[in-house]
Order: C-alpha cells, then structure tokens, then sequence
C-alpha cells in the first residue's frame, strides 16, 4: 500500500472525522461529491476546510468518469450494494493514483473485495484507528462512541462492546 496521503472521500456531509486531518496530508473532496452536499452546517463546514488548506478540490477527467462508470456497471453484475457515480469517481481515482478512498457506503468498502480492485478503502472505523496508532488521539473506544453520537453512524457490534489492543482494533467479542 502507498503511504497515507492524499484520499478522496464521499462523505456529503460533516460525517468525515476530523481525525482525517491529521492522518492525511490532504483531504481531497471530487465535484461530483461537493455537488451532493446541500444542507447549510455540511456546506459551511466543507467551505470552511477547502478555506484552511485541510481540504482541496479533485476535478474529474473524463477518463476518470469513464473509470466510474464502468465501475458502476460492473456493481451492478455482482451481489454488491449499488455504487453511485461520485463514490465511483472516488475508487477510479483511488485505482489510478493510489489514494485512499474515505466512504461509509457498503458497495463502495465491498467493492475491492468483490470486485477484485487494487484500491484501499477506509471507514470513518479504520481513520479513528489510524489516528490513535499515529498517537493522535489516546482512547479509541472514546472516540469511535463519540463518532456514533455525533453522526448516528454505528460500527457494528455482535455483543455491544468493543475492546482494543496495540495491533488491532476489533468489535464485538473477546476470544
């Protein structure tokens, strides 16, 4: 895998952790993602990043749109939740540059997997994790609950509870 650099994401809203910001260089956020976001606290917010240098601006090429849509279509051949046209954009770019794509769309996190790309897809999960293996913040289980608070976003559970150590980060059961 490339270094941590540079991802894109499709979060449209404020659902980005803003530990993304220390763990990357830059945030890139695609058009076609930047055209999704409508509400006035997700604008505002993402106005106020692209502001601070903590985010920039990724222009599609119209490669890279063809890229998206023939991922799109080949989503739509596999038992893969659908993959929309701005989370597309985010895996070709992923695919032709080596970024990490930043998404909580399942078809999106599933699509490497199913659909045999050599692209590393993150959750909010893995850039809560990053950030405290980096040091960046000191309790992980803190932050993965307030993550869920402030977003209703929830990482899945078997038993409710989640429990860490230094190599992993797991959810659910010990043993």
């Amino acid at each position: 895998m490339r270094p941590l650099r540079i991802p894109l994401f499709s979060w449209t809203g404020r659902d980005i952790p803003t530990e993304s910001f220390r763990v990357f260089d830059t945030v890139f956020i695609p058009e076609s993602v930047l055209r999704e976001i409508k509400l006035p606290p997700a604008v505002d917010w993402v106005a106020e990043s692209l502001a601070s240098d903590k985010m920039a601006l990724f222009t599609e090429t119209s490669e890279l749109e063809a890229e998206a849509r023939r991922l799109m279509a080949m989503s739509r051949e596999r038992p893969l939740k659908r993959i929309d046209f701005p989370e597309a954009v985010c895996l070709a770019a992923g695919l032709r540059y080596g970024y990490v794509v930043l998404t909580e769309n399942g078809g999106a996190y599933f699509a490497p997997k199913i659909l045999g790309l050599n692209v590393v897809v993150w959750r909010a999960f893995e850039v809560i994790v990053e950030a405290w293996r980096r040091g960046y913040i000191n309790n992980v289980v803190e932050e993965l609950r307030k993550y869920e608070r402030e977003t209703l976003h929830l990482f899945r559970k078997k038993t409710g509870s989640i429990y860490v150590n230094r190599r992993d980060v797991r959810v659910g059961r010990r043993g």
